[in-house]
C-alpha cells in the first residue's frame, strides 16, 4: 500500500515539475511581449495591437496555475498561529481540515469556472479574435491543479512527509 502512495506522490511531484515549466514559459511570453510592446511603441513608433491582450491572458493563466503550484510548495501566505501552538495530533487534524477545505474550494473553482467558460465561449477577444473560452479556461485548470496538489498534501500527511519551505535564520 505504501509503495502505491509513494508512486502517486512521485507522479504529483512530476506533474508539478511540468506545471513549473509551463509557468516559466508563460512568464517568458509575458516578458518578451511587454518588452517588445514598449520597444515597438517608443522606438519604432508602431505598437503591436495584440501584445497586451496576450500578456493579460498569460497573466491570468500564470495566476491560477501558480496558485496551485505555490499551494503544494507551501509558499502561499497563511495564518498558522493555531498550528504553531497546537499539539502534534491537533496540528495534524488542522492541516487535514485545511487541505479538505482547499479541495472544496478547488471543486467550486472547477464547477463554476467550467460553467463560466461555457457561457463566454461564443465571445471573442477584441485584438486576437480568439474565443474567450481560452482565457476563462484558466479558472477550472487552476482548480484542477489545486485539487491534485490537495491530494498530494493528503499523501504527505499519510506518509508523514512535510514539505515546509525553509526559513532563513538571522
Amino acid at each position: 500500500m505504501k509503495s502505491y502512495l509513494l508512486l502517486a506522490h512521485r507522479a504529483i511531484d512530476e506533474f508539478n515539475r511540468l506545471i513549473g515549466w509551463i509557468l516559466a514559459g508563460l512568464l517568458l511570453v509575458m516578458t518578451v511581449l511587454i518588452f517588445w510592446q514598449v520597444f515597438a511603441r517608443f522606438v519604432v513608433g508602431s505598437p503591436l495591437f495584440f501584445s497586451d491582450e496576450i500578456a493579460r491572458f498569460s497573466m491570468l493563466w500564470l495566476t491560477f496555475l501558480g496558485a496551485g503550484y505555490a499551494y503544494r510548495k507551501g509558499t502561499l501566505i497563511s495564518v498558522d498561529i493555531l498550528l504553531e501552538h497546537a499539539g502534534r495530533t491537533l496540528a495534524r487534524l488542522l492541516r487535514i481540515a485545511i487541505i479538505l477545505c482547499s479541495a472544496l474550494f478547488a471543486f467550486i473553482l472547477i464547477k463554476h469556472g467550467y460553467d463560466l467558460m461555457d457561457r463566454v465561449a461564443s465571445q471573442t477577444a477584441p485584438s486576437t479574435r480568439i474565443s474567450m473560452m481560452w482565457p476563462y479556461m484558466a479558472i477550472p485548470a487552476g482548480g484542477v491543479v489545486i485539487m491534485i496538489n490537495s491530494l498530494g498534501l493528503l499523501l504527505d500527511e499519510a506518509l508523514n512527509i512535510h514539505n515546509q519551505p525553509k526559513q532563513e535564520v538571522n
